[in-house]
């Protein structure tokens, strides 16, 4: 009976081991079928493309050299992947070495594009486009006469572009306007300020600045919180209209005042684009009271920034939701003259959430505007009454010429209770400052 029992399970056994060949075999068979047919699609896809530009140089009623024909193709190629993706020519290959390099010609605005349309990020501060009053969210219907409809954003920044002291007109739709208005902006040399430190008068707060994050900010701003570490009971981080720029600046800079965790990951089809960048405890800032401004012109590394600080519970975000730029582009170059610049990833803040094309929300949401006071509002003590009154009287007969405030000579290195009045953004986070310090509610 024992006998019986190995024999049926030695024949099981063998039937198993049979069928688990048979198995191996029809998968093996089965992948080598599936592999051909990848194989012969790609290969039709190939021809097809060969096809069609054989037959538009041969067919269409312009001569082509069929090196413009390729360039053309991979042009629409890459913009229709994303609005971010694009491929670069000579010229333009160029033109990004010199921006990268926080010196380039131009108007001094950055651009994206938002439901197809070409959009203003931000005007960079102290720019000719900043001057000629560009605001955030502007949608750029027409470069001089050339509409921007189906432009894609290389070729939009390639006409703005061009020779100093040349003019420009650009025609924008904005929120709030019934109609288009007609912008004329003289180009100039860009030249980046990217940080700037002042002090808030009557206070201990410390006002930063940073208009975009070229390959300085980190080293600049950390400068400026050692300068001001004994005398710092505030810092409020301004990164209104500030578009991004460099992936490590951001980093660097949040590492400032985070010493533990994820500042921000990155997730692509390939594993050596998935990257986690950590905290590190040197050097931390992390016992001052912290509010950060932003609106919809912040972009890209300012939404790392400001959404890495606000899920670590180390600042209060003030203003207004960010513009929503969470992809990862990297430059590929192709020879020595041409590249490709390609999404390959996307930024994933420290407690999972994306940016792409959903932004960074603020905790206190303020719109932009002055500060609204009671101009009428008189107030005097009785024993200056007189005095005050004889200074009017003065002043009416022409006997006291009136003094009037020398505006040249005001600190720039200081933000005056004016320049806070004109600021209803920067005075909400002022006041959040005096909140967290009452309460010593930060982390």
């Amino acid at each position: 009976m024992k006998d019986r029992k190995l024999i049926a399970l030695g024949f099981i056994s063998t039937f198993a081991a049979s069928a688990l060949f048979l198995s191996s075999s029809l998968f093996a068979k089965s992948d080598v079928v599936l592999s051909e047919q990848i194989g012969e699609s790609r290969l039709n896809a190939l021809a097809k493309y060969t096809k069609v530009i054989q037959t538009v140089e041969q067919y269409y009623v312009d001569d082509q050299n069929i090196s413009d024909i390729v360039d053309k193709s991979l042009e629409g190629l890459l913009s229709n992947l994303d609005a971010h993706s694009s491929f670069m020519n000579k010229k333009k290959f160029k033109d990004m070495q010199i921006q990268t390099e926080g010196e380039f010609g131009g108007l001094g605005i950055t651009v994206g594009m938002r439901d197809g349309a070409l959009t203003v990020i931000a005007p960079i501060e102290g720019t000719p486009a900043d001057k000629a009053g560009l605001q955030s969210e502007d949608i750029i219907l027409k470069i001089n006469d050339t509409s921007t409809l189906n432009m894609t954003i290389d070729e939009a920044v390639s006409i703005m572009r061009g020779k100093p002291g040349t003019k420009i007109e650009l025609t924008i739709v904005r929120k709030k306007e019934s109609k288009p208005l007609n912008i004329e902006i003289i180009r100039d040399i860009i030249k980046i300020d990217s940080v700037y430190t002042k002090k808030i008068e009557d206070s201990d707060v410390l006002y930063v600045r940073v208009t975009s994050f070229d390959k300085k900010v980190t080293d600049e701003v950390k400068k400026a919180l050692s300068k001001n570490k004994g005398a710092m009971k505030g810092l409020i981080l301004d990164l209104r209209n500030n578009p991004g720029g460099l992936l490590n600046q951001a980093v660097g800079l949040s590492d400032l005042f985070i010493d533990d965790g994820v500042i921000v990951s990155q997730k692509g089809k390939l594993e050596r684009e998935n990257e986690v960048y950590n905290a590190t405890k040197r050097g931390t800032f992390k016992d001052v009271p912290m509010v950060v401004l932003i609106n919809g012109g912040s972009a890209s590394a300012s939404e790392i920034v400001g959404g890495a600080l606000q899920d670590h519970k180390r600042a209060v975000l003030v203003g207004q939701k960010t513009f929503g730029k969470g992809s990862v582009q990297v430059i590929l170059p192709i020879g020595q003259e041409e590249a490709l610049r390609l999404t390959v990833a996307r930024y994933y803040l420290p407690l999972g959430r994306t940016i792409q094309a959903t932004g960074v929300l603020p905790d206190i949401e303020v719109y932009p505007g002055e500060v609204i006071v009671d101009e009428n509002d008189f107030s005097i003590k009785e024993s200056d009454l007189k005095k005050h009154l004889e200074g009017q009287l003065e002043e009416l007969e022409g006997k006291k010429k009136i003094e009037k405030k020398d505006k040249s000579k005001k600190d720039k290195k200081l933000i005056t209770k004016e320049d806070i009045l004109k600021d209803i953004q920067l005075k909400t986070a002022l006041d959040t400052i005096k909140v967290l310090t009452i309460t010593n509610g930060f982390h």
